[in-house]
């Protein structure tokens, strides 16, 4: 009973019931303006009718004839004399409020009828005649009177019903509304407690609820994605640890039972640095991709230009792919800018020029190129190397994803995951390509020069 919804039925209701009565406060007036005016023209050709008479025998005759056909007692005529006696007629006396020749007015009057001399409410008019006798002629308000009954009937047939009505459909909102809410705050409890495949159930229609549970399963859906995600990456976490982390163990122990120089003491001990180097590594890599993805920092953010940045990669990368005899080429004549973090444009491209010349083999080919395409930037790296095949290209950009070709090569698997952290941060698109061979490019809105 004190929910917004039933608050609402409420003051609608409320508002509805004010509408209601101003309406028929408006009918009544416009009625009563309406008979007064029929009144008033009954009673002032009423009142010239009589005083036309002649005499005074002919006025008092005129009044009878005025008043014979009087079935609900509506129509008053009565003539007085000079000193204020009543010479005829059924009004008793005249009202002192009664102004004389000012026309229609509405006062109080005794009748002389069966009535018993009740005092009435009538519209009436007070004519000074030529002899000095005045004659009143007046008519009862009871139509008005009638209107305003039947208006009140029809406000107790029509209004009241109506009210319990909208209380009804208030009431009925209130607990459809009351079941929605609990079914949502049910559904939201059971996925917190770990049902993580919880959903709302969706009617198929448009209304309010509809779409807000439509709403809710698809944020319950990124959140299993994202639990789920995250769950994975922390088993792809313990799983590459583990290998460097055995080998460190392995190593430590055999140098403590098989060592017999300082020498192989000492190699042994290399072989567990280099184990915890590469732990170190993936930790420092996770951290850097959190921070990446974490950050809404743009302060860095500044006007890079590509090619400069492109022959930058290409000067750091050059000597690596001649010592594994790869021809390496960097084509950037084009002048395209874009509005990001040089730093991690820079780091983005490395990760993809040092996957290229990571696995293609000597002989092979890698190739930086600086394209326009439309209004955007394309900083595209391909090689000749055995590529990524087409079912495993959406999946190089997780973390820890490593395809069968490349377990035999080190690498941690979290390049590509930089570079996507790299990309989103800028708002760019990311694509690579199946093989064999692979392009990769990194796609961006250039600022027009």
């Amino acid at each position: 009973m004190r929910t917004t919804t039933f608050r609402w039925t409420l003051v609608v209701s409320a508002a509805f019931t004010f509408c209601i009565l101003l309406m028929f406060a408006f009918v009544l007036a416009q009625a009563y303006r309406m008979m007064t005016s029929d009144v008033d023209r009954l009673i002032n050709s009423g009142a010239e009718a009589i005083a036309a008479g002649a005499t005074p025998d002919e006025r008092l005759q005129r009044i009878d004839e005025h008043l014979r056909v009087n079935p609900r007692q509506a129509k008053f005529a009565a003539l007085f004399s000079a000193d204020g006696r009543r010479v005829g007629g059924n009004i008793v006396s005249v009202p002192p409020e009664l102004a004389v020749d000012l026309g229609p007015q509405l006062v109080m009057v005794h009748a002389t009828d069966a009535s018993g001399g009740e005092r009435q409410g009538i519209r009436a008019v007070a004519q000074k005649l030529p002899d000095g006798s005045t004659l009143i002629v007046g008519r009862s308000d009871y139509e008005f009177t009638w209107v305003v009954r039947s208006v009140e009937r029809a406000l107790l047939l029509g209004l009241i019903p109506t009210l319990c009505l909208a209380f009804a459909v208030g009431l009925f909102l209130n607990g459809r509304a009351q079941r929605r809410v609990e079914e949502v705050n049910q559904t939201v409890q059971r996925f917190v407690a770990g049902e993580l495949r919880e959903r709302l159930p969706t009617p198929g229609t448009n209304d309010p609820f509809g779409r807000l549970a439509g709403l809710v399963n698809g944020i319950l859906d990124e959140v299993e994605s994202l639990v789920r995600r995250l769950a994975g990456v922390g088993d792809d976490i313990a799983h590459d640890l583990r290998t460097p982390l055995t080998r460190v163990r392995v190593s430590l122990e055999r140098a403590r039972h098989k060592a017999h120089s300082v020498d192989e003491l000492r190699g042994s001990v290399d072989q567990a640095i280099l184990g915890l180097d590469q732990s170190l590594a993936i930790i420092t890599a996770l951290l850097r991709i959190a921070e990446i993805e974490h950050s809404r920092r743009m302060d860095g953010f500044r006007d890079v230009p590509l090619a400069e940045l492109l022959r930058e990669v290409g000067d750091l990368y050059e000597p690596i792919a001649e010592d594994k005899k790869v021809a390496f080429a960097v084509h950037a004549a084009d002048d395209a800018t874009v509005h990001g973090d040089r730093d991690l444009l820079f780091e983005a491209v490395a990760n993809m020029v040092d996957n290229a010349v990571k696995f293609t083999p000597a002989g092979g080919k890698v190739a930086i190129d600086l394209l326009r395409r439309g209004d955007d930037a394309v900083m595209r790296v391909s090689d000749s190397g055995p590529g990524i095949a087409a079912n495993e290209v959406d999946q190089v950009a997780k973390r820890f994803y490593r395809s069968d070709k490349s377990r035999r090569d080190p690498g941690l698997g979290l390049g590509l995951s930089l570079v996507a952290a790299i990309v989103k941060l800028h708002g760019f698109r990311f694509n690579i390509s199946a093989g064999p061979g692979c392009v990769a490019e990194i796609v961006g809105q250039r600022i027009a020069a």
